[in-house]
């Protein structure tokens, strides 16, 4: 392997450490063309989308979100479904300005309970609370979900 090629590959290797630290320090990230974007379900992140972009358009609704900020530098992007889905980015005369991957996964701290098909979820930030996640129990899911709905509906009162 020729020196230059060596540097090339180093200059890519901490780019890409500088980027992944930067999104995790809450700065919008780069939506290099060909890069997986990483977000957890139910969460938002900030990503800077090529100058000149007009419109989004995102392969899979149910696994990914994108929303356009009015300066048109950045996106929101929130993870909606566990999956992959594609998003493009376009100029005002249709143009593609980027494409990239996006990655919807769970987060850190969750706690799955399996009892035969039917399954539980809970986050555990600081300690084990129960939580609604796709592929829950429905009858799980239903009764969590009512229960944060009376919650939020008696302490609006």
């Amino acid at each position: 392997m020729s020196a230059w090629k060596l540097i090339g590959s180093s200059f890519r290797s901490a780019a890409s450490s500088l980027l992944a630290f930067c999104c995790l320090c809450g700065a919008p990230c780069a939506a290099a063309p060909g890069e997986t974007l990483i977000v957890q379900v139910d969460q938002a992140r900030p990503v800077k989308v090529p100058p000149g972009t007009q419109t989004l358009i995102i392969g899979n609704p149910m696994v990914a979100d994108v929303t356009l900020l009015r300066q048109g530098s950045v996106m929101v992007l929130t993870g909606k479904g566990f999956g992959e889905t594609n998003f493009i980015a376009l100029d005002s005369a249709g143009n593609p300005l980027a494409e990239s991957m996006i990655r919807v996964i769970g987060g850190d701290d969750a706690l799955i309970v399996q009892r035969g098909l039917d399954r539980q979820s809970y986050t555990c930030a600081p300690h084990c609370q129960p939580t609604v996640r796709l592929g829950d129990d429905l009858k799980y899911f239903n009764d969590v979900s009512n229960e944060v709905t009376t919650h939020n509906s008696q302490s609006s009162k």
